[in-house]
């Protein structure tokens, strides 16, 4: 690019991006700012698994776009760069069972994933914990998004199972550390008491960015990501306070992304304040579409059913939904139950006449805007 970003416009082989994975949401950052007192918090309870004892478990909780996975994922680096610790990070929303968070977990020890038919849970829990002995190595187990579990009911038999390692199988060191983004779930008091009365997590809170930070932090991405002089002083605090009002730094990230590639539509070599109010338009449905591609096929034709449905009471939708699954109304209920605390739905019992209490279902988000994000 030449030295002056404001001489000319964009050739077709230029770009206003210096590195433009800086702006994936799964990027890890090299530096990581105002996460001290978190990093410090997990450290301590993780420090044990180095001295080749069981760690601490940890729960860390906070809303989405708070720093929890990537403070969790700095710290695995560090541990399979520095120690002999195990460290395997799971994804709840796309192993969302404990066979699934398993087989996750052979793959990470083993580095191949198991047979996919033909072992059972019974077999593959004792090459893990067999391998472990072994080679006389503590696991680290983060279950990202360990919400999920609870969603699919899966989450007490999977912390049981991990908890427990070291009575069915003597010598087998684990540490489980969970992270949650729902704010309304009590990790704790929604566990099988067998479990509560092992996991006795170390809680490590993440709270919102405030508006300084955001811009601290986004400062050093457009640094990195951005060739010098393309995001001003005034447009950086522009995307800064769009973040801020969502409270997901991840919607900043992407809002960057897409101001810039605004900017390169333009053959512009700066992005302006315009094309930043143009991204927002698509960047704030970002916890939406993260939320929408952890869904099965099956939830997925529920979420359509209720934006082309929306305000009509849950017998009327299940019709339509039978019709098109064939699924029973105990699985449809489940579902249901689902999308309402994953926060794309409401789900509100009304009394209608002559038929007692009912549910009336409505999405979060606008139809339109779902409906868009489904085809995406």
């Amino acid at each position: 690019m030449a030295d002056d970003p404001e001489e000319g416009m964009l050739s077709w082989d230029e770009s206003v991006f210096r590195e433009e994975h800086v702006f994936e949401i799964d990027y890890v950052p090299e530096t990581f700012k105002h996460r001290e007192s978190q990093t410090q918090s997990l450290q301590y309870a993780l420090r044990p698994a180095v001295r080749g004892s069981r760690p601490l478990n940890v729960m860390a909780r906070g809303p989405p776009g708070t720093g929890k996975t990537t403070s969790v994922q700095k710290l695995f680096d560090e541990l399979a760069a520095q120690t002999d610790v195990r460290t395997v990070r799971v994804n709840c929303q796309v192993d969302s069972t404990r066979y699934a968070i398993f087989s996750r977990i052979f793959e990470g020890i083993f580095d191949y994933e198991p047979p996919s038919s033909g072992i059972s849970f019974k077999k593959l829990f004792r090459q893990i914990t067999d391998k472990l002995v072994e080679e006389d190595e503590v696991l680290v187990v983060a279950l990202d998004d360990v919400n999920y579990l609870f969603y699919e009911g899966e989450a007490s038999d999977t912390l049981y199972s991990l908890l427990r390692a070291h009575e069915a199988h003597s010598g087998a060191k684990i540490g489980v550390l969970v992270i949650s983004s729902d704010l309304n779930l009590d990790v704790i008091e929604e566990l099988d008491t067998r479990v509560q009365s092992v996991f006795r997590p170390e809680d490590v809170y993440f709270p919102v960015y405030d508006r300084q930070e955001i811009i601290d932090i986004f400062g050093e991405r457009v640094k990195r990501g951005f060739h010098d002089g393309v995001i001003g002083p005034d447009v950086l605090e522009r995307v800064a306070e769009l973040t801020s009002e969502s409270g997901d730094l991840r919607v900043g990230i992407d809002l960057l992304r897409r101001a810039g590639l605004n900017a390169e539509m333009r053959a512009s070599r700066t992005v302006s304040s315009q094309d930043v109010e143009d991204a927002y338009e698509k960047s704030k449905f970002v916890h939406l579409s993260h939320s929408l591609h952890a869904l099965s096929d099956h939830e997925v034709t529920l979420v359509r059913v209720i934006a082309e449905h929306d305000g009509e009471q849950a017998g009327e939708v299940y019709d339509v939904f039978h019709d098109q699954t064939d699924l029973g109304y105990t699985r449809y209920s489940e579902i249901i139950n689902k999308l309402d605390q994953l926060g794309i739905i409401d789900a509100t019992y009304t009394n209608v006449d002559g038929r007692g209490r009912s549910r009336s279902l409505s999405l979060r988000y606008d139809p339109e805007a779902v409906l868009a994000r489904l085809d995406d």
